[in-house]
Formats: C-alpha cells, sequence, structure tokens
C-alpha cells in the first residue's frame, strides 16, 4: 500500500455558518460530543500523519490537535491571506506544497463521514461523490464506467453524483505543477486542478454511502441527528465542550476564563477533576467514571448531597470588603447583562402571567442592594446545577465550575451557589432541549420534573435549617435567569428574560 498523508484545510472563515465561526474556527463547531476535525481525523488509521492548514482562528486549531491528540502526527502550515479577494481553497492547499512531496489525500474540513463508510488507499487517484436530495449548492461529478469524467460547477444538470469534497491524489507531482499553473485563477479550488489532471490521467470514483456535510447551518444540524451524545448541553456562542473516552476538553473563546479556570481547580481540587494540560483557550481534563446527578438524583441522593456539600464544599473565608464583590456580581453584571439583552431597545411594562409587570430596570431599583449584597464569603462552585454534579461510587465530583466571582478566585457567595441549584431544580438542560417551555400570550412558564420539585421542597427545608434567607435565594434565582438571556438564542433568551423578570416582581413583592 502507498505511504501517504492527509490534508485538512481549517483556513477558511466558515462563513456559511455565520456566527457559530464568529469566536472559533469552522472545524471546532461541535457535532454531539466532539468537533467536525475529530471525527475526520479519528476515520484514519492512528498511525496517520496529517498537514493542517491554519488560518481564521488558527491557534485554537492547533492548541485543540495537539491537547486531544497528543500521539499523533500533525504539520501546521500557517496561511498568510486566508479571507478576502485575493484567498482561496486553491491559495491555501498551496502553502502545503513543500509537506506534500507524496501522495496524499484531500479532505475538506466540512466533509464527515459515517464509520460504515472507508476511505480508499492511494494506489491510483480517486474523487468521492455521494448521494445528495438536494445539490444546487455542491459541485458535481458526472461518472462513466467508474471513472471520474469531469466535475461540474454548482448548478449543473447533468450529473451523476455530488462531490463531497475528499479526493485522493496518487499522482501528487503533476498536481503540484498543475496547481501551480492555475494559481492565478480568482476561488481557485481543488476541482480546477482536478479537471485539469483529468485531461492527462484518470481518477476513479469512489462511492460514499452516507455524506454528512457540516458546512452550513441547516446540514450542521441534520449531521448533529445522525450522532448519539453522552450529556445535554445547552449551545453558547462563546465556549463549547468536548467529550473523549478518558478525557474532556473545555474551550472558551476568551482565554482568561480558560485560564482562571485552570486556577480555581487548585483551589477546588479533590471535589473536581484532575487538569492533565491547557493551551490558551482549554484545558483538559480526566474524565470522571460516573452518573450525571440530573438523571439519577432522587430525594433522598438530592438530600444525602446537600448534606456532602455543606462539610466538603461551602467552607467559610474570610475576605474584606465581599460586599462590593456581591454587588458588583449581582448588580453591575446584571445591568451590563440587561444593556446585552436590550441592544438599545427599550423594555417597557408588560403583561406577565395575568400581572402587570415593571420593566426590568424599575424592578432592579426596587431592590435593597445593602441586604442582597450582605452575602457569605465562602469557597464556591459557581455554576451550581445538576448537570455539573457527578455521582461517582465514592460520592460526588463537580464538573464545570465557574471562573471567579466578580475577579476572586477563591471566594464566593454561598447564596448564589443556592440560587443556581434553585434555579436548575426548575430550569433544566433536559427540558429546554426538548422545547417543553412556553411564551405566548403573555405567558411564561416551563414543564418541571415532579423529581425535581419534590427535590426543591428538599433545598427550601435545608436552607430554613441552616438559617439562610430563602428569599434572598428565590431573588437571585430571578436575576440569574435575566442574566442568562442574553447568552442564549431565540426563543429561549426572551423566555429567560421575561421569566425571570416575572419571578423578581413577585419576589419583590412577596415581603
Amino acid at each position: 500500500m502507498v505511504e501517504y498523508r492527509v490534508l485538512i484545510t481549517t483556513s477558511g472563515i466558515g462563513s456559511r455558518l455565520g456566527e457559530l465561526t464568529d469566536f472559533t474556527n469552522k472545524s471546532l463547531v461541535r457535532i454531539t460530543d466532539k468537533p467536525s476535525i475529530s471525527h475526520i481525523i479519528e476515520h484514519y488509521p492512528d498511525n496517520t500523519s496529517f498537514v493542517i492548514t491554519l488560518g481564521h482562528f488558527g491557534q485554537q486549531v492547533r492548541d485543540f490537535l495537539e491537547l486531544a491528540y497528543p500521539d499523533k502526527k500533525f504539520t501546521f502550515v500557517t496561511v498568510d491571506d486566508f479571507e478576502g479577494p485575493s484567498s482561496s481553497l486553491g491559495y491555501s492547499i498551496l502553502q502545503s506544497k513543500e509537506e506534500l512531496q507524496c501522495p496524499f489525500i484531500f479532505h475538506a474540513s466540512d466533509t464527515v463521514l459515517t464509520k460504515k463508510d472507508t476511505i480508499p488507499n492511494l494506489d491510483f487517484n480517486w474523487c468521492a461523490g455521494a448521494y445528495k436530495s438536494e445539490t444546487s449548492q455542491y459541485r458535481t461529478l458526472r461518472v462513466a464506467d467508474g471513472v471520474v469524467d469531469i466535475i461540474n460547477e454548482k448548478g449543473a444538470t447533468n450529473f451523476d453524483y455530488p462531490y463531497i469534497g475528499l479526493c485522493g491524489i496518487k499522482d501528487y507531482k503533476l498536481f503540484w505543477d498543475t496547481l501551480g499553473d492555475l494559481k492565478n485563477i480568482h476561488t481557485l479550488s481543488d476541482v480546477h486542478v482536478i479537471n485539469e489532471m483529468l485531461k492527462t490521467v484518470e481518477f476513479k470514483f469512489h462511492k460514499i454511502n452516507k455524506w454528512l456535510d457540516v458546512g452550513n447551518v441547516s446540514e450542521l444540524n441534520n449531521t448533529r441527528k445522525e450522532f448519539s451524545s453522552t450529556t445535554e448541553i445547552l449551545d453558547k456562542k462563546k465556549e463549547s465542550i468536548y467529550f473523549f473516552k478518558d478525557f474532556v476538553i473545555k474551550f472558551f473563546s476568551d482565554a482568561t476564563i480558560s485560564k482562571n479556570r485552570v486556577e480555581r481547580a487548585h483551589v477546588l481540587r479533590g471535589l473536581v477533576p484532575e487538569i492533565i494540560d491547557s493551551r490558551n483557550n482549554f484545558y483538559k481534563y480526566n474524565r470522571v467514571p460516573g452518573k450525571l446527578f440530573s438523571e439519577s438524583v432522587n430525594v433522598n441522593t438530592f438530600s444525602s448531597f446537600l448534606d456532602w456539600t455543606k462539610i466538603n464544599l461551602w467552607k467559610r473565608r474570610d475576605v474584606e470588603n465581599f460586599n462590593t464583590l456581591c454587588f458588583d456580581f449581582y448588580i453591575n453584571k446584571t445591568r451590563n447583562r440587561i444593556n446585552s439583552y436590550l441592544d438599545g431597545k427599550r423594555d417597557v411594562a408588560k403583561v406577565i402571567n395575568g400581572e402587570l409587570i415593571p420593566p426590568v430596570k424599575t424592578l432592579l431599583s426596587e431592590i435593597d442592594d445593602k441586604w442582597l449584597c450582605d452575602g457569605i464569603p465562602s469557597q464556591i462552585h459557581g455554576d451550581f446545577i445538576l448537570d455539573n454534579i457527578l455521582e461517582t461510587k465514592n460520592g460526588f465530583c463537580l464538573l464545570d465550575w465557574r471562573q471567579d466571582f466578580a475577579g476572586n478566585l477563591v471566594v464566593g457567595d454561598l447564596y448564589y451557589d443556592l440560587a443556581k441549584l434553585n434555579h436548575n431544580l426548575m430550569i433544566n438542560h433536559a427540558i429546554v432541549n426538548a422545547g417543553h417551555f412556553n411564551l405566548s400570550n403573555n405567558n411564561c412558564d416551563i414543564l418541571y420534573r415532579s423529581t425535581l420539585i419534590e427535590c426543591r421542597e428538599v433545598l427550601y427545608d435545608f436552607i430554613k435549617q441552616n438559617s439562610f434567607d430563602l428569599r434572598k435565594v428565590k431573588l437571585l434565582s430571578a436575576i440569574i435567569w435575566i442574566n442568562m438571556a442574553p447568552l442564549h438564542e431565540y426563543p429561549f433568551n426572551k423566555f429567560l428574560f421575561n421569566f425571570g423578570k416575572y419571578n423578581l416582581y413577585k419576589t419583590i413583592r412577596s415581603k
């Protein structure tokens, strides 16, 4: 069998994926548990050598691959001109010429295959195609007797299969010579080179039974349905999480958040998984055996968990001017999040669930800041929800801890953890992903699981028994929902904003 390398071009900006690539590279967009580039890399033998072009958020691609696959062979090629009128796929490929002086496979970063489909070796040149019901947005192959006759531009009507951006180049010297001759063509791609090569050499056709395109939003959503996921995750623009067999990688577009998460893992040592490694926007930690508490919780285990948390997590800390931290975290942050959500629009009084609710800024002005910011300085988790808790053989393990509390990496408000837990017993990932929330005809409500309603009563009893302020917990929960609104997409963002306003109003009026 001919030895070869695999070229994956990740340098493009991924404009067809819209805002999904505003903060990261298209190859790192998550498909259930892993990004698209992982599905590609894991399709090849372990000893495969890869050449990766880097451009748009290129350092993120490199960092991720080196964290996720430390034993694989990667050569990274930086593309200097990856956007604008003079950029093209052909230009990115040409930058890899020195690293591909051998037979190679070109695999587009938005082309994902199922495990059932195999990739040919390079005993010959080949192009891959697959059936697709909608073909207008794709280049297409015309095939005769198992050999490619021509690759059509988009919109052609005389074709046999769409071309999927996957080909094998045995005659690599001819490929590079041809690409060099064509380098001045605008929007140059592999297709132009192959069509020219077809004048002198043969490309066999390789049929792919299930081609999963992730190059645009609609096809990405269809592809996600083809893969099972180990957990329910709400998509966020500026962060992501990737699950592997033995480890997890977390991504933040803000590298400072990732750095602070790593530092806080040392503060919470023994309660959270061990950090294996980190790079800029990513950190990697051991995957701990266990079951998500959101799936296993019941009244008895929840009560035991609260007792465990009181002993192991909520350890009191002394800190000066703690009320100032709370004011910054609860009041200033909320004002900023409200402005982000409204984006210049005016919030007015409106009827929600039969009550006339004032504008949100009016509601905030009615809060007793001194009372609200009289918190309990403590070691906290910071994103204390059931989906971030593992029930293990030996107790519990805490996941996805918050990076800080108003800039403090050691101390936070115990009330914030209580409020996050209360929030999650009412609004949780499984219910939201299933669409079981309502925002219509001035109503704003959500389906509750009976088990979680019972657990909420256990939480309220725990709060009262430990002389905590239940009203403060409820008010902070409402603030949490308002703060979450600008982090999510419509209609969930609008639901959160209105649900938060409604509950804030009800709590303030409950004096």
